[in-house]
């Protein structure tokens, strides 16, 4: 599976290192870090301490107490605390810089993970972090890349061309599921957005109007109205005031901490808004011995029950020489003068088929009842391997 994205071990004539490991079992760990340092050493991997500090984020998440935090995982330069930074669309302060252990830092080198406070906002997982020596810079860096990204989520919407038309006309056939999607951290984010995703199948398409960190808000609830969506929030909350607002629009706000329990129900919504399929059950045959004519209620068949069981108000073919000639309901059914719900094989009865007077002798009437079966979704042969 690595070898499909290009990465070949060095067994197979490839340049990537594998080593096989187990922290349960504690094998290979000195290894790794000997085969690490060795690639570090071949590949000369050095950084400068002694210029300003430039890293990726790595996870990020909004925290109750702590407001945004991200993970920063240095690659040159030396980030010290109070250092004024942008990343993505944010900018700020290191306003505190923690290790792994949950130890407070003053400074850090490179390749070093830091757990940094003082963002404007939750950055995305793989934004890059730039320390400036102006926060005045900073800012205006910061608010025109939210400007661009404003620009580039208003020119998504496609405009109709000859050669696009046939595809939107398919597609306007296909329903669709809205889903606004809001997690705790990105790492659940990205991977809940995946999977929302591969469920879409040829009758349903999953449709993921907006996807974010952070608590469920008013934005999202209007923003649901307004599209039809429903949301889902993983491992977050809403505060009384936005399920207030999600009662009063009618927005389905959903709360989940599994992830299997979500895509388990938002498949069910999906196959809930298929069609029902209908399940033909034949309940019995009578065969037509005789025809009376009566008035209000024209022609009555005489028939003898052959199988199964006649029921009143059941649908009914009328077959002649096993060629259907009418498909309908019938509209009375009786024993004698006796009105009954059903009769049984082995019995006579008279039978009224609604809308239908043109019944003769010898005629096949065919009662049988339609179910309605949930509708499942098609799987994609690619989604299944």
């Amino acid at each position: 599976q690595l070898a499909d994205h290009g990465l070949l071990p060095g067994e197979w004539g490839g340049d990537t290192t594998m080593v096989e490991i187990s922290a349960k079992k504690k094998i290979g760990i000195e290894e790794l870090l000997e085969m690490v340092l060795l690639q570090a050493e071949l590949l000369e991997l050095k950084a400068n301490r002694n210029k300003p500090a430039r890293g990726r984020v790595i996870e990020s998440k909004l925290d109750k107490g702590r407001g945004p935090v991200a993970t920063i995982l240095i690659q040159e330069g030396t980030l010290k605390a109070g250092d004024i930074y942008v990343c993505g669309v944010n900018s700020g302060r290191v306003r505190n810089m923690f290790n792994d252990r949950g130890k407070r830092l003053e400074e850090a080198g490179p390749s070093t993970p830091v757990e940094v406070l003082g963002f404007s906002g939750v950055p995305n997982a793989g934004d890059q972090f730039i320390v400036l020596t102006d926060e005045k810079q900073a800012k205006l860096v910061a608010e025109h890349r939210s400007v661009k990204l404003r620009e580039k989520e208003l020119t998504r919407t496609s405009k109709v061309t000859l050669e696009s038309l046939f595809d939107q006309i398919r597609d306007g056939e296909i329903k669709e599921l809205n889903v606004i999607l809001k997690t705790d951290v990105h790492g659940s984010q990205e991977a809940i957005a995946d999977s929302l995703l591969k469920l879409s199948t040829p009758e349903v398409k999953v449709n993921l109007i907006h996807n974010a960190t952070g608590a469920i808000t008013e934005s999202d609830i209007l923003l649901a109205s307004a599209s039809s969506a429903i949301v889902i929030g993983f491992n977050v909350r809403t505060d009384a005031k936005v399920q207030e607002l999600a009662e009063q629009e009618n927005v389905d706000v959903r709360y989940y901490d599994v992830i299997y329990q979500l895509l388990s129900d938002v498949r069910d919504a999906m196959e809930g808004m298929l069609e029902p399929v209908y399940q033909e059950s034949v309940l019995g045959r009578a065969e037509v011995r005789q025809t009376f004519q009566v008035p209000k209620f024209g022609m009555i068949a005489g028939s003898y029950v052959l199988d199964g069981r006649v029921e009143r108000n059941a649908k009914v073919r009328v077959l002649r020489d096993q060629i259907v000639v009418y498909d309908g309901k019938l509209s009375s059914l009786k024993r004698f003068k006796d009105d009954v719900k059903e009769v049984k094989a082995g019995f006579e009865c008279g039978m009224g088929v609604e809308n239908f007077n043109d019944i003769k002798v010898g005629d096949i009437l065919e009662v049988y009842e339609l179910k309605a079966v949930k509708a499942t979704l098609s799987v994609e042969p690619e989604k299944l391997s």
